[in-house]
């Protein structure tokens, strides 16, 4: 992926370095996972999350502050870069459809982090808070996604998942995901399920509509991107990590749509370019 000598984005907080020497939920171990599974790309509420976050990070905590690391720091200006990307592609979109589009802003965290949402751990994986409309990302979840999940090795996993949250955002700003909860009260969990499957397909076609655009504007991508990408959603597929975690797939529960599916609305938006083919409601496959 070319990144380089593109602009940055203003709308970036980098909090890595900012810890706690209190108890925290790591990724790691079966507690992680859980949270994970239960998160995994923003499809849960984190006010969910902060009790369960709170009761096992009982005890006294300090501050603790470092220098990020060179890579670190690379990390953190290819991020700017990425949501500049984000920001630049969604604005020409909007534009197009008689629409002003307004900028997601992105915190980077080590560990955890407190949002409008709730507090949440990196156990809980990439997400989007719609209260202060903000993606919050521990860059380290991708060294999980390719050691634990069996993602491929690769720098466009961070890009594609970065598309996906800014698409809760879009979907935040077109009042989708208002809609959404709307209809999910007093629904079978099988039924809320689901529509939360549709919600996530659909912020995996707009990563695809994205990469699409991004693409045209700034000939992003490199040989084995694609494929990257993909080979993310694959590891992400609701089938993929209930058989990876329990031995069983149980489709009923499914949150976040199977390894296919996720990967068919990706390439779907990335083909087309449409933002108006994106039913997934109508139309999960």
């Amino acid at each position: 992926m070319k990144w380089q000598g593109r602009k940055e984005s203003g709308n970036v907080e980098d909090r890595r370095g900012m810890g706690s020497s209190g108890k925290v939920v790591a990724g790691g171990g079966i507690i992680g996972v859980i949270i994970l599974l239960i998160n995994m790309f923003g499809g849960a509420d984190l006010q969910n999350l902060t009790p369960v976050l709170e009761q096992m990070n009982n005890g006294t905590e300090q501050t603790t502050q470092r220098d990020l690391t060179p890579e670190e720091q690379l990390q953190g200006k290819m991020m700017n870069v990425l949501l500049k990307d984000t920001e630049d592609v969604w604005a020409k979109i909007f534009q197009e459809n008689g629409m002003t589009y307004e900028n997601a802003g992105m915190v980077l965290f080590s560990d955890r982090v407190q949002t409008a949402c709730g507090a949440a751990s990196s156990a809980s994986g990439p997400f989007y808070c719609p209260a202060d409309q903000k993606v919050y990302m521990d860059l380290k979840f991708f060294d999980e996604l390719e050691s634990k999940f069996g993602a491929k090795e690769g720098d466009f996993s961070i890009p594609y998942v970065l598309a996906h949250e800014v698409g809760h955002h879009v979907q935040t700003l077109l009042g989708t995901s208002a809609k959404v909860r709307q209809m999910q009260e007093g629904m079978s969990q099988k039924e809320a399920n689901k529509l939360s499957v549709a919600l996530e397909l659909q912020a995996d076609f707009y990563a695809g509509v994205w990469t699409h655009y991004n693409q045209e504007m700034n000939q992003f991508l490199e040989e084995g991107d694609i494929d990257e990408a993909l080979s993310a959603a694959n590891a992400v597929g609701d089938d993929a990590i209930q058989k990876r975690v329990q031995g069983e797939v149980i489709p009923d529960s499914f949150t976040h749509g199977s390894s296919e599916q996720r990967k068919y609305w990706f390439m779907k938006g990335y083909k087309t370019g449409d933002i108006k083919q994106g039913d997934t409601f109508n139309n999960a496959r």
